[in-house]
């Protein structure tokens, strides 16, 4: 999803260049309850009706192995407060609270979607302690030993909301928020925007002229909030370390990301689960 330059010209031409990022409020245009709070009274263990509201899934630090590319400011370019960004109110660093406080009572345009707006996760390392606890335990059928994981996991508080996930019906947009485990206060490093704009109804002029033009409309919102790209055409990056946090937008998406709280997160974690390990009593 490589920026055509084009884009950029003309919504620079269009609003003007500036490296003043202008925070917005999103207000509600109607009533939607964010009601997934309840979840995380649950009891012990999952059941088949928790599963109605979120779903579990297994931790993957692939995206931290894979973080850390090199990044450049553009010639003349100064460093952005990208940790100081916002899309739709979220920003990198807030809690699980923070973003329920922000979405909870319908005041905003976003609202979680209808199934699965959780996704819960157990940090790996952690995850492989727990199993090797279970069995143990004489735990060994796949489904009870599943069962027998999670259920230790949450009575140790190391069951975590790891992605919320948004939706305006309206429009078609949606956010998907990316939390880190508790080991590190489970804190938003990811934030991932999707609209329409890159879409397309069929396949002639018509509608080329149209994508065209949304995909520059898009564009000229962005300038207009976050000020020019300062690395690259579609990148605005806090310094040249690229474990710094970063925005990249694209034809109809924003990323948000703290590429260096990811992989913080993923090594304490990590270290944790080795020093709290409950190997057998040898003795010798």
């Amino acid at each position: 999803m490589c920026v055509k330059r084009w884009y950029m010209f003309f919504a620079l031409l269009f609003v003007g260049i500036s490296p003043v990022y202008m925070p917005s409020v999103v207000m509600a245009e109607e009533d939607d309850s964010f009601g997934f709070m309840d979840d995380l009274d649950g009891g012990d263990e999952f059941t088949d009706a928790d599963n109605t509201d979120f779903v579990y899934t297994d931790d993957n630090t692939d995206d931290v192995m894979d973080s850390g590319s090199s990044v450049s400011l553009n010639d003349g370019a100064t460093v952005a407060n990208v940790g100081g960004f916002d899309i739709a109110g979220i920003m990198l660093g807030m809690s699980f609270e923070d973003v329920y406080n922000l979405y909870h009572d319908g005041n905003n345009l976003y609202a979680p979607r209808k199934r699965n707006s959780l996704v819960y996760t157990i940090p790996q390392d952690w995850k492989y302690n727990l199993d090797y606890e279970c069995r143990q335990a004489g735990v060994v059928q796949p489904t009870k030993l599943d069962k027998c994981v999670r259920g230790l996991a949450r009575s140790r508080g190391l069951l975590y909301v790891s992605e919320i996930h948004l939706e305006r019906v309206k429009t078609g947009e949606t956010i998907d928020v990316y939390l880190t485990s508790n080991a590190t206060d489970n804190v938003v490093y990811r934030v991932m925007y999707k609209n329409d704009a890159d879409d397309t109804e069929c396949q002639n002029q018509k509608c080329d002229d149209q994508r065209e033009k949304k995909i520059l409309a898009f564009w000229k919102t962005v300038i207009k909030k976050y000020g020019a790209p300062n690395s690259g055409q579609d990148t605005w990056i806090t310094s040249t370390n690229p474990y710094d946090p970063k925005m990249v937008a694209y034809y109809g998406a924003l990323e948000l990301m703290d590429d260096g709280r990811r992989a913080m997160d993923a090594a304490q974690a990590a270290q944790q689960s080795r020093e709290n390990f409950r190997a057998k009593p040898y003795a010798f």
